[in-house]
């Protein structure tokens, strides 16, 4: 089992926090691509979505994966895979900092290689605006790469007064863990 070597320093992550406080500012929660504030607006056109995969024990190794979609027919446009090597440790409310340059790195390759094919809007493997700074994954992204992003999380963060009991798990499907 590959492991990162150690856990992050407190200085490091009261870097992260406040990477993540003057980043939090330049969040724009408004429309501003010319294409959403058209009045002829005929809908959106190309979709992305972004994840980092990992093998099973492994939390060194992943693959960063960039997919676009025509929309509304969900044809593949584009496809970015790649292996990377992970150089930041994974930290309950930093994730961002993990896997934020990796996707970049995607979103760059296709901008360079094929930029008719960007997608108007990416949906991010992670939260946006639902997490514990109101500042996660999607944001992140989003405020980097200058493209609208919403988080589409697998785990419900116990943030906001919203916690994982079982009303929750009754409106969602999800399950408590």
């Amino acid at each position: 089992m590959t492991q990162m070597s150690s856990p992050p320093t407190e200085e490091l992550v009261k870097q992260w926090e406040s990477e993540q406080e003057c980043l939090r500012q330049q969040v724009v929660e408004d429309d501003t691509e010319d294409w959403q504030r058209s009045p002829s607006f005929s809908g959106l056109e190309r979709v992305g979505g972004v994840d980092l995969s990992f093998i099973k024990g492994d939390e060194v190794n992943a693959c960063a994966q960039l997919v676009v979609l025509s929309y509304p027919d969900l044809k593949v446009l584009y496809e970015d895979s790649q292996m990377v090597t992970l150089t930041a440790p994974y930290v309950s409310g930093f994730l961002a900092f993990r896997e934020t340059p990796f996707l970049l790195e995607a979103l760059q390759r296709l901008k360079t290689s094929q930029p008719t094919l960007m997608p108007q809007v990416v949906f991010v493997d992670g939260n946006g605006l639902f997490h514990y700074r109101e500042f996660g994954l999607a944001c992140h992204l989003g405020v980097l790469s200058g493209l609208p992003c919403v988080g589409v999380a697998k785990n419900l963060l116990q943030v906001q007064g919203v916690f994982k009991d079982e009303e929750h798990q009754s409106q969602s499907g999800a399950s408590v863990t």
